[in-house]
């Protein structure tokens, strides 16, 4: 398939024996040293196949990542965007998933999406995301000791996707567990089977939910892409339903995991935490810092559809290239003292969201969410320790904490300040924020 053979041509310098598919390689080490010689030595590597599995491409550093997200022409995501189904060969739901869509069908799938994003519809949502933040910061503040995976960030994102979506709030909890075990997992126990039955559940789900809304005129996102007319046609069940579960799936992850990412870091760099108290930085350089630093999905892929050229590596049409963010936003031709983490940090054109006309559809919402988590902490509390043993996920896609054992030492002030608040709002509203 290659013009050249990689493996058989160069020998081995240690860079061939990491096996990025297996999910233990991002739990068990620190891989930085690893991508800093890919991008000085191999930017674009060739990833040796295995029993079972093809070879593949990765791509390293910043502006490669960049010059494949920009060309649609030569690179498709319609045979999976993801190493489980980029090396599966197909995305089955390729061409009814946005996510996995291309051309004019992706642009029209996209544009009706992004109703449910207008800005008149966040505005809303968004007043919804920072009194959730503080109401869940605050208790947990009072409370003390607790774990910040488990009991603040895994229900940000989950409240707000839900409410987007329009899910009833008795189903929410299934949701999240279906969520947690479809694309990472918590040990190293789960199977393949495992996380295709909760895919499966999440499917099932809205398939019953968007069968309750038909017909009726509400402005949630099932509605909307029940009524979206693709190529002339009213978007087909299945259509519906596999967006829905890429809002979830996208909408869920990243936040959650940037939220318990930048908690651990901020309890162990003490100067970052200090500037973020008083001040000295702002709350969106701080966000942006912290979707850096953590970048949750690691990677993201795509299947050349023609022969192309990058950085002098001959790719051929069928092979799979994959872009590892976990690398480009760690550059050092782009980032000054990448390894450094800096709330201040600007300009921060990071990837986490990729780039181009896949670039996440929800970004926006996950800057909220971030930012709202990190101006609560900054008002109600006043240190932050990790008091326990942390887990991270088990997954070669995701990487982040499963479990954070924190303990808060409250700011009483702050504290005072937040009830205050949401006594106002219950006042104004007529409702506590849900």
């Amino acid at each position: 398939m290659h013009a050249e053979a990689p493996v058989s041509t160069r020998p081995d310098t240690g860079l061939d024996s990491v096996d990025l598919v297996a999910p233990g390689t991002f739990t068990g080490s620190d891989l930085s040293a690893y991508w800093r010689r890919l991008r000085r030595e191999r930017p674009v590597h060739w990833h040796p196949e295995a029993e079972g599995r093809p070879g593949f491409w990765v791509v390293s550093r910043y502006e490669d990542v960049m010059t494949v997200y920009r060309d649609a022409r030569n690179y498709t995501s319609e045979r999976g965007n993801v190493l489980v189904t980029l090396l599966a060969g197909e995305d089955s739901a390729a061409g009814r998933m946005c996510a996995v869509t291309d051309g004019a069908r992706h642009r029209q799938m996209r544009n009706a999406l992004l109703k449910a994003f207008a800005p008149r519809a966040m505005a809303g949502v968004a007043r919804g995301i920072r009194a959730n933040t503080r109401r869940l910061v605050a208790d947990a503040v009072r409370r003390g000791t607790g774990d910040f995976a488990a009991e603040i960030s895994e229900f940000i994102p989950i409240l707000t996707i839900s409410d987007l979506l329009g899910v009833p709030h008795g189903d929410r909890e299934f949701l999240l567990s279906r969520t947690r075990a479809a694309l990472s997992s918590d040990t190293a126990g789960q199977s393949a089977q495992d996380a295709w039955a909760a895919r499966s559940d999440i499917l099932l789900y809205f398939a019953d939910l968007m069968e309750q809304r038909r017909g009726r005129d509400t402005d949630d996102v099932i509605t909307v892409l029940t009524n979206t007319v693709v190529d002339g046609k009213t978007m087909a069940r299945d259509e519906v339903v596999l967006n829905c579960y890429s809002l979830i799936l996208g909408g869920e992850e990243t936040s959650r995991l940037t939220m318990n990412d930048v908690v651990h870091r901020l309890a162990h760099d003490k100067e970052q935490w200090r500037k973020l108290r008083e001040g000295t930085v702002s709350l969106e350089s701080a966000c942006e810092e912290a979707l850096r630093w953590a970048t949750p999905t690691m990677h993201f892929g795509r299947t050349a559809v023609n022969r192309v050229e990058l950085a002098g590596q001959v790719i051929e049409a069928g092979d799979i290239v994959t872009l590892w963010h976990s690398s480009a936003n760690r550059d050092e031709s782009v980032f000054a003292d990448p390894d450094t983490f800096d709330l201040g940090r600007t300009p921060n054109k990071h990837l986490t969201f990729g780039y181009g006309p896949h670039f996440c559809l929800g970004a926006h919402l996950a800057r909220v969410e971030v930012t709202a988590l990190l101006d609560a902490l900054r008002t109600c509390v006043t240190d932050i320790e990790v008091v326990g043993e942390t887990h991270r996920f088990h997954s070669n896609f995701l990487t982040g904490f499963s479990s954070l054992p924190v303990r808060f030492t409250p700011d009483e002030a702050g504290l005072a300040q937040t009830v205050a608040e949401s006594t106002y709002e219950t006042t104004e509203d007529g409702q506590h924020a849900s």
